[in-house]
């Protein structure tokens, strides 16, 4: 069995005990403010959705920027709102630190001059003392203190601003809801007012800026159908002001058409125990109220112990346990299954083991515990079982779910061990079969026996192992990918109405990032 990575993160309660790594320590002057906080950022990349650039400059020891893993060099900017008298750059550095980086400014955000060089760091908390000026503030990451990526709790640039305006605009009022479709919502809102003037506004859906409109309405798209979501709305001026947000709406989405009778959530690799991202994704479950949830494996890092389910998983997911129905991954095995069969019970073994198959309307569910036939080559009772199982089924359309995806251009690729599954699947047309141990989203065209599209004879697929832990860059390419993402956590939200099945997977920041169907079922 193969044991994938976890974080070892540092606890917020603890980044106080950190002793400074200073560069080059001063004390701001009694006239310099906090420049930095609530402007706009840009980064070269993100871990996550969740993790964007403007967590940094937010005021909270609890929300983060980080950049993809592995990869060197990446940076994150800040935009002043106007030329400032520089004084004093100081980064929170997550676990995912720079041992070397540059801090650099601009007066136009894309050229670039280097003001301080540092080596050696070890992160915690660097309050560096500059004497420069500049609109814009980066820090350039050229070698990561981890094998991870760079990450900030915040980043804070102190000095005085040329202009002097440090008063934010007023907050906008009145938003409320202009009308929905199935993948729009239409908002509309009360002007806010300034001191110098406003220049525009930022939507905000879930908490994360979505659009930026200069007059008082906006209209959200590429929406989840029949899906809640939560709006605000700030407004910024002409120095990089930000407001305070204004009065929260809640907009739900109409269905997707008559006939969508049956919503099930899937997802896999899901509860860390150092990423809170399974926060985030059991909130998509909040929103999307689906009437079932299936999971593809590894619901529980990084053992599967009893412990971990209720200190975890218990804690987001485990809101919904009443209506899920789980499959293993190879982290449960760590503890044999017994912390995965202590706290699903029979629900995860309806029949004293650890597969089985239930039914919605017109469909078969099949749910594999692919691990043993993963490590060992061989699973021949539960083959059988699957075998008889398929063939008794009298309902038309059947989809599979297990831990191990038999093809992927993910970090492990194509798995061969566990084509006894897929083919006994092939053998009955079964319509789709859903993995996850990758931790991305992939949706593969219909592909046969030997892995190669086919149109025609083919199973659909899609691994779906975005639920909360860490995310995986590496790729191995094959034919037949269709969609693929690794840069955010997320659900599938998989629609089954009579003999037919769609889906649309939604990340963290509520944004529906691939659709595949309806199809019929074969």
């Amino acid at each position: 069995m193969i044991r994938k990575h976890t974080r070892t993160g540092v606890a917020i309660a603890l980044l106080a005990l950190v002793v400074p790594q200073i560069a080059a320590s001063g004390t701001a002057n009694a006239a310099d403010s906090l420049l930095s906080a609530n402007k706009p950022t840009t980064v070269s990349s993100v871990e996550a959705a969740t993790f964007g650039g403007a967590n940094a400059v937010d005021g909270s020891s609890t929300t983060r920027w980080a950049s993809l893993e592995g990869v060197d060099p990446q940076w994150i900017a800040v935009d002043l709102g106007g030329n400032a008298t520089i004084s004093r750059v100081k980064l929170h550095w997550e676990t995912a630190h720079a041992s070397e980086y540059k801090i650099q400014t601009s007066g136009d955000g894309s050229s670039w001059s280097t003001k301080k060089t540092l080596t050696g760091q070890n992160g915690g908390i660097d309050d560096v003392a500059v004497s420069t000026s500049g609109r814009y503030v980066r820090i350039y990451g050229t070698k990561r203190g981890t094998s991870y990526g760079y990450s900030l709790w915040e980043l804070e640039v102190w000095g005085s601003t040329a202009n002097g305006d440090t008063t934010a605009p007023t907050a906008p009022s009145g938003l409320a809801s202009t009308g929905t479709t199935s993948s729009t919502a239409g908002l509309r809102w009360t002007a806010s007012t300034d001191n110098v003037g406003v220049t525009g506004y930022e939507v905000l859906r879930n908490g994360s800026v979505v659009g930026t409109p200069t007059g008082t309405t906006f209209t959200d798209s590429g929406l989840a159908s029949g899906t809640a979501f939560t709006y605000t709305v700030r407004a910024r001026d002409a120095a990089g002001n930000l407001s305070a947000v204004s009065n929260a709406v809640q907009v739900t989405t109409l269905p997707a058409g008559p006939g969508d009778t049956t919503t099930i959530v899937v997802a896999g690799d899901i509860a860390s125990l150092t990423n809170s991202e399974h926060h985030e994704t059991a909130r998509l479950i909040d929103q999307i109220k689906p009437n079932h949830i299936l999971t593809v494996g590894d619901n529980q890092y990084d053992n599967g112990t009893l412990t971990e389910f209720r200190n975890h998983y218990d804690k987001s997911w485990g809101k919904y346990k009443s209506i899920t129905h789980p499959s293993p991954g190879n982290h449960e095995w760590y503890d044999n299954l017994n912390g995965y069969k202590a706290y699903f019970g029979a629900q995860a073994y309806p029949n004293g083991k650890p597969y089985y198959s239930w039914e919605a309307g017109e469909f078969h569910f099949v749910s594999v515990d692919s691990d043993p036939m993963d490590n060992n080559g061989s699973d021949s009772t539960q083959l059988n079982w699957l075998k008889a199982d398929l063939a008794a089924n009298t309902k038309p359309c059947v989809v599979g779910y297990m831990h191990h995806p038999r093809f992927t251009s993910g970090k492990y690729g194509d798995n061969a061990k566990i084509a006894p599954y897929w083919n006994a699947f092939a053998d009955v047309k079964a319509d789709l079969v859903l993995g996850g141990h990758n931790h991305h989203y992939e949706r593969l065209a219909p592909l046969n026996k030997s892995g190669a599209v086919d149109q025609t004879n083919g199973m659909r697929s899609a691994v779906v192992g975005i639920g909360g832990d860490y995310l995986y860059n590496e790729r191995t390419p094959r034919v037949g990918v269709e969609k693929y993402f690794s840069d955010s956590h997320g659900v599938m939200k998989l629609t089954i109405s009579g003999r037919s099945y769609s889906w649309e997977v939604i990340d963290t920041a509520g944004t529906v990032r691939d659709k595949a169907g309806p199809h019929n079922c074969r």
